[in-house]
């Protein structure tokens, strides 16, 4: 949501209702291994999430969905759905998204908070370390006003951890 990696022409505060932001993927690529697995963030059932809806250029819509598919699909953890979500304009409209397979064995569901600081602490995949993803999230979350009180509190006691 705050690096999408591709051009847009528009972006806009969005609402996407039935489910909601979590740490509930193992993941294996971007900020983890197979052989230590770190977390990141999925669409779950349930809920609500706020977030930013991405409006492509026609002429792009091709190429930004193959780079979003390589990018979010490398593990096939995640399901492309198409899903209604409410513009901060006032506008519904239909969007691409991508929600955790509960099937899929990268679904870590909700861990302990014991658990999910173990599991996020010194893991690290190709685009860095998982703290890093942890902690940048939440910033840009909160920059954009939205507070999350789970990742608050994850992204706080990651700090202390390396203080």
């Amino acid at each position: 949501m705050w690096n999408p990696g591709f051009d847009y022409e528009e972006v806009q505060r969005a609402k996407l209702f039935g489910l909601h932001r979590a740490p509930c993927i193992y993941s294996w690529v971007h900020r983890g291994t197979r052989q230590r697995p770190g977390i990141v963030l999925g669409l779950a059932r349930g809920g609500a999430c706020i977030g930013k809806a991405f409006k492509v250029p026609v002429q792009s819509r091709d190429k930004t969905l193959d780079y979003l598919r390589a990018r979010e699909l490398v593990t096939n953890v995640y399901l492309e759905t198409h899903r209604p979500i409410n513009l901060q304009s006032g506008k519904r409209v239909t969007a691409v998204t991508y929600i955790a397979d509960v099937k899929h064995e990268q679904f870590a569901g909700r861990l302990d908070h014991t658990a999910l600081i173990a599991q996020i602490k010194g893991a690290v995949g190709k685009s860095g370390p998982n703290e890093s993803y942890i902690t940048d999230t939440t910033d840009h979350l909160r920059e954009m006003g939205i507070r999350d009180g789970l990742m608050e509190r994850i992204s706080v006691e990651l700090q202390d951890l390396t203080v």
